[in-house]
């Protein structure tokens, strides 16, 4: 758990993300050593990342606002948006079982390596463009929060394409994808606290589907290498990282459908 949180702070400084697509696959290897049932083990994982990416994302903001990169106005007009989304997204899992959950979290994960192993979306990058208003609006941010909360994660890789294709640099959009992080995360891992409320076979110090003890050692220990992964993307050329973190994705996707379908 401590090095999870380690690395789940890091990538968050660094490309903007909550971090759960590392505190995720490292939750479902440890909740099993505390006890449980099986069938609540995804949910309880994907409940407690999403815990875990409220202070992550607020430690991360925090660092990139310093530097004055966090579009605050963007934040504002996409919060109401992203919060019913996330909501939506949590009931929506807590209607799945775990097995349909980790083969969403494993095609969801893979889709995500795209953005870090090409150059798809940084080619659509334009220099000057306007982010999307209305209906469109509403649509892009709301799924975005639905798809965030599904997967347990922060939202910040797709919140980052939408920012970097209408013209923002790519700091400023990792910067301000680590506030929508907070905005996701707060009413999702509600959502799947409240739905596992009162349920039996949950691994020790779960309340609902969230473990505390689990949430308390990563969120401590990404507090420490959140501002490292800031100062890293404001120093550093983050694609010399991205292949690494792509291959990533894809090998902990594949073994999540892999372990949705044999389940």
């Amino acid at each position: 758990m401590l090095l999870a949180g380690l690395l789940s702070g890091f990538a968050a400084g660094m490309f903007g993300i909550g971090g759960g697509f590392i505190v995720v696959p490292a939750l479902l290897i440890v909740l099993p050593l505390l006890g449980g049932a099986p069938e609540h083990l995804a949910h309880l994982a994907i409940g407690t990342s999403l815990a875990t990416i409220i202070p992550t994302s607020l430690r991360s903001m925090q660092a990139h606002a310093r530097r004055g990169a966090v579009d605050f106005d963007i934040l504002r007009s996409w919060a109401p948006w992203i919060a019913l989304g996330a909501v939506f997204g949590a009931w929506l899992a807590s209607r799945l079982s775990g097995d349909v959950l980790l083969v969403i979290f494993g095609i969801g994960v893979i889709l995500m390596s795209v953005h870090f192993l090409t150059s798809l979306t940084r080619a659509l990058h334009r220099p000057t463009g306007a982010m999307p208003v209305g209906l469109a609006r509403v649509g892009i941010v709301s799924g975005l929060g639905t798809l965030s909360a599904l997967l347990g994660i922060g939202g910040g890789t797709i919140a980052v394409i939408v920012m970097t294709l209408c013209g923002r640099s790519l700091h400023r959009a990792i910067a301000t994808a680590s506030g929508l992080g907070v905005v996701v995360a707060v009413p999702g891992a509600t959502g799947f606290l409240i739905a596992g409320l009162g349920l039996k076979g949950l691994p020790f110090g779960s309340t609902g589907y969230v473990n505390l003890p689990a949430a308390v050692v990563i969120v401590a220990a990404s507090f420490v290498t959140a501002p490292l992964g800031v100062a890293a993307v404001h120093g550093l050329k983050p694609e010399r990282l991205r292949p690494i973190f792509g291959v990533y994705l894809v090998v902990i996707g594949l073994v999540m459908i892999h372990r949705g379908f044999s389940a």
